[in-house]
């Protein structure tokens, strides 16, 4: 038995424990009266509690990211800097650094994930979970940079934020304080697994999984290795997380950018040679999104299939992002809230439609084929370029790199909140956390991505109660910023 393999033994249990938890599921049966198929599916409620944020935020702030739209690009472009502001990193830089960390594999392998399960159909519903998580994602980077800590009276730069402070802080305002406290520290062990799992695990599996494809699938060196490569990424991403968030936005804020040019680029290539395939796949995304020909069991299940994968993605209402972009340097919580609004529509509406028109329009995708994840993206891709799996290998590698050291991040942050942010708990868990790389680039996809998904969904529990108890504050700084500068007068009284 390889080491690989007695590694995903060993992972499989735990990884299937937590899913039963977390990613509990109300089973469904649908009978197809046409064809008198039977289809059963899980719909996991935590994808309902999740998907359920996104509308309700839009519609409370009445559709806030898409009407500011335009005043959240000239924040992002640099036309209301603040240099004199606390914080520690730019508008730009921030929200680099938080879509480093979700343009990535979940927009290259999730969308083909999506896609093998739900059908073309499902890349719809990513698309419009992608609208959707804009406004969690606004209240979320607003509240956490409103209620973010300086922790060093000697240095106001230094920024400790996140849904840890304001689900402490806000609650105890309200009265609730050891409700906020034990939300607080249930969000931080839940990103603290979530850093492990999808921030680290999910991306060192995939990398791994299109390193190997590259390199000769079964007669690569590297088959069965999985450990070492583990062990080469691992020693590579500790480089950078030594340097803290400062040095994390700056590597974020040059990758991020040329990765992801380079990658919509390539996808717009391929797009164009087969342009004549473009008709036929956008009407197989509508078609898949709402036809009852599999009945109703084929379109719930596009449904959750592209949901659960766009919320793997942008990761709006998992809170996350609130922990990064509360370093941005900003007087004005609601100004860096656009800005992280953003996030959603470029990573899954974006660039995930992108990857779904890429897999449809090459003529890959096949449901059953046997192909999976950045596998069938990758031979999509070969359909037009040749030789692009090495191309889209440091693609991947780079997406999942940053990932992982943005993660890193995050979990240093939580795991500082909990247990103080000394230098011993620091360094113990970047050794805990780059030690999952190798876990993670051994185990399979499959047990990698049921862990990844209950630790990453576990987060928007404590995280989306506290952005409804928040949400009536929030709406009147919506009003009291879009009022000072301009863009909307009030028209009702600010709600208290």
């Amino acid at each position: 038995m390889s080491l690989d393999k007695m590694i995903d033994d060993a992972f499989a249990p735990i990884a299937t424990f937590f899913d039963k938890i977390i990613m509990f599921a109300i089973p469904l049966h649908f009978e197809n009266p046409l064809t008198g198929g039977v289809t059963d599916l899980s719909l996991p409620l935590i994808v309902i509690w999740l998907a359920a944020a996104g509308i309700f935020f839009t519609c409370y702030l009445n559709f806030l990211n898409i009407r500011h739209f335009k005043h959240a690009i000239d924040c992002l472009t640099h036309k209301y800097d603040e240099p004199n502001a606390k914080g520690q990193i730019s508008n730009f830089d921030s929200l680099a650094s938080c879509l480093s960390a979700t343009i990535g594999l979940g927009n290259i392998a999730g969308v083909a994930v999506a896609v093998t399960i739900g059908g073309p159909g499902a890349a719809f519903w990513m698309g419009i979970m992608g609208i959707l998580g804009m406004g969690s994602k606004f209240a979320e980077v607003t509240l956490g940079v409103k209620y973010r800590h300086f922790p060093r009276t000697d240095d106001p730069s230094e920024v400790a934020g996140g849904p840890m402070y304001y689900l402490k802080d806000g609650f105890a305002a309200r009265g609730m304080k050891p409700l906020g406290v034990f939300l607080a520290a249930m969000f931080a062990v839940c990103c603290i697994g979530a850093a492990i799992g999808g921030g680290n695990m999910f991306q060192a599996n995939q990398v791994y999984g299109q390193v190997l494809y590259a390199t000769g699938g079964d007669n690569s060196f590297l088959f069965e290795k999985g450990w070492l490569f583990g062990i080469a990424l691992a020693i590579a991403a500790g480089l950078v997380t030594l340097g803290g968030v400062k040095s994390i936005a700056k590597v974020a804020a040059k990758l991020t950018p040329a990765m992801a040019m380079l990658y919509i680029v390539a996808g717009i290539v391929v797009i164009a040679v087969n342009y004549q395939n473009v008709p036929n796949a956008l009407g197989q995304i509508f078609h898949g999104a709402f036809s009852l020909e599999a009945g109703w069991g084929g379109l719930i299940g596009a449904m959750i299939a592209g949901f659960k994968r766009a919320l793997f993605a942008n990761e709006a209402g998992l809170g996350t992002a609130a922990i990064i972009q509360a370093s941005a340097k900003t007087d004005f919580p609601v100004r860096q809230g656009l800005v992280g609004g953003l996030g959603p529509f470029l990573d899954t509406f974006f660039v995930c439609m992108v990857t779904a028109l890429v897999i449809i329009v090459s003529g890959v995708y096949q449901a059953g084929q046997g192909m999976e994840g950045i596998a069938l993206t990758s031979r999509a891709f070969e359909t037009v370029i040749p030789h692009f799996d090495i191309v889209l290998t440091v693609v991947v590698f780079l997406f999942a790199y940053s990932t992982i050291i943005v993660y890193s991040y995050y979990g240093e942050i939580c795991a500082g909140y909990l247990f103080g942010n000394t230098k011993k708990i620091i360094v113990g868990f970047r050794i805990i956390f780059l030690a999952f790389i190798v876990v993670g680039a051994s185990a399979s996809l499959s047990n990698v991505l049921t862990f990844s998904d209950a630790m990453f969904f576990s987060m928007c529990i404590p995280n989306i109660i506290g952005l409804y108890l928040l949400s009536k504050e929030l709406k009147r700084d919506v009003t009291e910023y879009l009022t000072l500068v301009g863009l909307e007068k009030p028209s009702v009284k600010l709600p208290q």
